[in-house]
């Protein structure tokens, strides 16, 4: 891409030479490109979890364009990875064919798709949000208290964000994701037992 009148020195490349590919069955959005970071092509990332250990645990991250504003490109491609690391309040990244900012900025607004297979494996204390979401919340007496549609990282700890229905109405209710409320995760049951009453 050449400005009106500039000196061929000046040309500046920013097409965007990303290999096509299918999203695997798998995938699970995992963030999304905020903008360009520095001058070498790297790219600043919004994680959609407060750990983002999948963005570094993969080198192949799978994009899909903005909703909204310029679409530098249609359906799903591949971006290999170089480096990825926490900066700041986000992740910073750097991918072969991004070789410029002007580049990365064409990136900005891409939603971030990661394998869930390539997620490195937790301890058996620990989940990953994408994994608990949809599943049922129990109480000890046995009464449902709803599913898991969202989650929010508030300082220190996690909630479980619930709906339910009642009276042909859906309502919300938040449980915090600690020990003192949270008895056991059976991910296979798709079940969450907890400690909890259903007019707290």
């Amino acid at each position: 891409m050449r400005p009106a009148g500039a000196p061929a020195e000046f040309v500046i490349d920013t097409a965007l030479s990303l290999e096509p590919v299918a999203l695997p069955d798998d995938a699970v959005e995992v963030g999304r490109i905020l903008d360009a970071w520095g001058i070498k092509g790297w790219f600043k990332i919004q994680p959609h979890s407060a750990s983002p250990e999948a963005l570094f645990s993969s080198k192949r991250w799978f994009l899909q364009p903005t909703e909204r504003g310029p679409r530098p490109f249609e359906g799903t491609v591949l971006l290999r990875i170089v480096q990825a690391k926490e900066h700041s309040d986000s992740v910073v990244a750097s991918a072969e064919d991004i070789p410029d900012r002007n580049t990365a900025e064409r990136l900005k607004g891409s939603r971030i798709f990661i394998s869930r297979a390539s997620f490195p494996t937790p301890s058996p204390d620990e989940f990953y949000w994408v994994d608990l979401m949809g599943l049922q919340v129990i109480n000890r007496e046995g009464v449902e208290l709803g599913t898991v549609t969202d989650l929010m990282a508030t300082g220190p700890n996690t909630v479980l964000v619930l709906q339910w229905q009642a009276q042909e109405q859906t309502h919300e209710r938040m449980i915090p994701f600690v020990n003192a409320y949270i008895d056991s995760v059976d991910l296979k049951a798709r079940r969450i037992l907890v400690d909890w009453q259903p007019d707290y």
